[in-house]
């Protein structure tokens, strides 16, 4: 199956492109693409401006805006939506100057965040939590289609075999598309992501790529970067990803966003005290967790929790040492080293990564 090849990216001769690409770029004009959620709360948008200089920090690049009536945040009679720069990262699919990525917050025309603008929450907490120094490490899993969003390499009329070799898989016949994950790990080594890892999932055609550790809301803004990163480097292969937390019902794995997070406390020595205080915060708090974790208020995750593949229940909070099957799983090394973090196993694929580190600082450390 040439996926590229039924994809109408196939039509435009990529290597026309390299020719313009490689012309000189003035040294007085500088190309910034805004990046930004639009009202599903998970897909991103981007466009491109032109800058005359680099400014030294976020808040000095320029505010601009956008029609909100074409991303679900404003109506037609008044659409104009406020894009307010975050975090800057180097552009990696135009190296060679000081090209950039602006990751954008997004407000309505009266200054208020709009509906999905989670970021705005998460920054208050962070900073309220800021004496803690909370980290928070994100693993992502996601899943390939092909044009037909069948997932890339399997079967067009059939499935491939049960779940066993796939799991950090090597072999043609064990993993697909490893130049999509390749490129995309080191694109985002270049832009200056915290990516930490990446490694092909339990399901084939899964991947997943962890970001962080990162100290306050550094590690969501990564990972709504990387998530773009691999949208556009997937576009160019003609390959769709998509962030569904179960792509194919069935005995097939689905696809979790697990967040590792802790404080200085549960860093130190004799943390685990502290890891299992927070857990007991978090076992009071189970459905208000489950709402904050994914973009539906927690019906995405519904087919997902099922108790099944590596997950806990969506109804009943767990926790466990070592345990892949519960809401909370403490590692066996923060277990032996009485330190740590935790891993709460719970937030979907397409999370906001802002609503879960928002909740889990929320709960675990204001005791909101």
């Amino acid at each position: 199956m040439n996926t590229l090849g039924q994809s109408p990216n196939a039509k435009l001769d990529k290597k026309v492109l390299e020719k313009f690409m490689s012309l000189p770029q003035p040294e007085d004009k500088i190309q910034a693409t805004y990046i930004w959620i639009d009202g599903t709360g998970e897909h991103v948008r981007a466009k491109d401006r032109t800058l005359t200089h680099l400014p030294k920090s976020p808040k000095d690049y320029p505010i601009w805006n956008y029609d909100g009536s074409s991303t679900y945040q404003a109506e037609g009679s008044n659409s104009d939506t406020y894009l307010c720069p975050v975090a800057v990262y180097k552009d990696p699919f135009r190296p060679g100057g000081n090209n950039v990525l602006v990751l954008c917050d997004t407000y309505k025309h009266n200054k208020e965040p709009t509906a999905t603008n989670q970021r705005h929450t998460c920054l208050e907490a962070c900073e309220r939590a800021a004496v803690t120094k909370p980290w928070f490490g994100i693993e992502q899993e996601y899943t390939l289609l092909d044009s037909d969003l069948r997932p890339f390499g399997w079967p067009a009329n059939g499935f491939p075999g049960p779940q066993g070799p796939y799991y950090c898989g090597v072999g043609a016949d064990k993993v697909y598309a490893r130049e999509i994950v390749e490129a995309h790990y080191r694109a985002c080594l270049y832009a200056g992501i915290d990516i930490a890892g990446t490694n092909a999932e339990v399901m084939p055609a899964q991947w997943e790529f962890q970001v962080g550790p990162g100290e306050g809301i550094k590690c969501a803004d990564d990972l709504w970067v990387a998530r773009y990163i691999l949208h556009r480097i997937a576009e160019e292969y003609g390959v769709i990803v998509t962030f569904d937390p179960k792509p194919m019902p069935g005995n097939w794995n689905g696809s979790g966003a697990h967040c590792n997070f802790s404080t200085v406390a549960m860093r130190e020595e004799n943390g685990i005290i502290e890891i299992e205080k927070a857990i007991d915060k978090l076992s009071k708090q189970h459905l208000r967790h489950i709402q904050a974790y994914d973009p539906k208020g927690g019906k995405d995750n519904v087919r997902r929790l099922t108790g099944h593949h590596e997950t806990s229940s969506i109804h009943d909070f767990s926790a466990g040492v070592a345990n892949r099957g519960a809401s909370i799983r403490i590692p066996r090394g923060v277990a032996e080293d009485k330190k740590g973090y935790l891993e709460d196993r719970r937030p979907s694929s397409n999370c906001d990564p802002y609503s879960v580190c928002n909740a889990l600082i929320r709960t675990c450390i204001l005791d909101e």
